[in-house]
């Protein structure tokens, strides 16, 4: 715990109210005794793609670089019905509560005919598990027929995927401190997606005071991609048509140059590092020292569920110091800059001064871990035994005041249910039964 909260803290609502000194016991309504927990801020997922959880370890798709990977993808996850869907969600929000996330940012882009409402659908689940969210109205527009990647049948027309944008602000995005739920936009990439609609959206978005989502810069097939096809690096693409700028977190941001980062920092941009993710694609290493020495925001994001293959924060911020350390050396990184990164860090990717810390006038977002596995067996340091040693559960989770996980279980959800619609919804769309 911080210092001045070595007897605890105070949870008034949705918000820490005060922080407990040695010696003091306030009059409170409740007490939970978390001396045998290590506290953390809640942890805050900076990119993810919830459907995925439905194509864990597709075989198609397997050991194969970015492109080639969707190019296996694409048909697979255009079958998805809104019911098969919904249970996606649902696993996925669980997993990431249960490793100790509190707030989850999901980039959605693919809506095949009767699953429009997808987002809809996400945002029914999260409160239902009661996790906050910025859920990134994702689209695609570039299908391949048009020199993109995806097939035609998940792309939508611009005018389609702007008013729904409208929609779903008007319909979900909560402002200000506290808020639950939020929106972003989020066109997909630079080879999904005409320059048109990332230009319409970023004004939409400057409109509408909504963040900005996107892939950028994971591969170097990607700088190849837009060199060729529209003679810049992807970078000075997106920055021609509005995108570097303080509304913008960009997700994986491995392969900018000095200049790029550079440029990036003083525009204020953000960058959405997935550790895991680049490492199973062999994307490359993010470069997030650079990136914060040059004022750039870094936070953590597990990525979709077909290219991490899981959803857990907690063992993101090990892959986030181990990654980091083997690209740059010892002195990289610690252990305590990956907890930073997935809560502080994450937290200005998102926009957010409420989250992100454990703070009188903080949200009261916690994960609570306890040292009682194999694994910690003999650990001394109890935080930095967290990340490597490996946590991969957590023990009790406080999102907005309220316990959503207790005793390492989400109270009202029949896990083995949940596994079991998971594993028929996954063989249906895998198999087309």
């Amino acid at each position: 715990m911080p210092p001045g909260a070595e007897a605890g803290l105070v949870v008034e609502g949705s918000r820490i109210a005060a922080f407990v000194p040695r010696g003091q016991v306030p009059v409170v309504d409740e007490v939970f005794d978390a001396s045998a927990h290590v506290v953390l801020p809640g942890l805050i997922n900076t990119h993810h793609h919830f459907y995925q959880t439905l194509t864990r370890a597709l075989p198609a798709a397997v050991d194969k670089k970015l492109f080639d990977w969707l190019v296996a993808l694409y048909p697979v996850w255009g079958r998805m019905r809104p019911a098969e869907f919904r249970v996606a969600v649902r696993v996925a929000l669980a997993e990431l509560l249960l490793s100790g996330c509190t707030t989850a940012a999901d980039h959605h882009y693919l809506f095949p005919p009767g699953l429009e409402d997808a987002i809809d659908i996400e945002m029914q689940e999260a409160e239902a598990l009661g996790i906050r969210v910025m859920l990134c109205r994702g689209s695609m527009d570039l299908s391949v027929e048009d020199g993109g990647l995806p097939p035609q049948h998940v792309t939508q027309s611009i005018d389609a995927i702007l008013a729904d944008g409208e929609r779903l602000a008007r319909t979900w995005h909560q402002r200000g401190a506290g808020a639950m739920r939020q929106i972003a936009l989020a066109p997909c990439s630079p080879f999904s997606v005409t320059g048109t609609l990332m230009r319409e959206t970023a004004a939409q978005a400057a409109r509408l005071d909504l963040r900005l989502h996107t892939h950028l810069a994971e591969t170097e097939d990607e700088n190849e991609f837009c060199l060729e096809k529209f003679g810049q690096r992807p970078l000075d693409y997106l920055e021609n048509l509005g995108w570097v700028n303080n509304r913008v977190w960009f997700a994986h941001g491995i392969h900018f140059n000095a200049s790029e980062i550079r440029r990036m920092g003083a525009a204020g941009c953000c960058v959405a590092h997935c550790p895991s993710s680049n490492m199973l694609l062999g994307s490359g290493i993010c470069q997030v020292g650079a990136l914060e020495a040059a004022g750039v925001g870094v936070g953590l994001g597990v990525d979709g569920s077909a290219s991490n293959d899981g959803s857990n924060m907690i063992q993101e911020l090990r892959q986030a110091l181990l990654l980091a350390r083997a690209g740059r050396g010892i002195e990289a990184a610690n252990f305590t800059d990956a907890i930073r990164w997935g809560s502080r860090g994450s937290a200005r990717c998102l926009g957010r001064d409420d989250i992100g810390a454990i703070a009188p006038g903080m949200e009261a977002d916690l994960a609570l871990f306890k040292l009682d596995e194999l694994r910690f067996a003999g650990a001394g340091d109890p935080l930095a035994a967290l990340i490597t040693c490996g946590a991969h559960k957590a023990d009790r989770v406080m999102v907005a005041g309220q316990w959503r996980v207790v005793d390492g279980a989400i109270p009202g959800l029949d896990l083995g249910a949940l596994i079991a619609a998971q594993n028929v919804a996954a063989r249906r769309i895998r198999e087309c039964v």
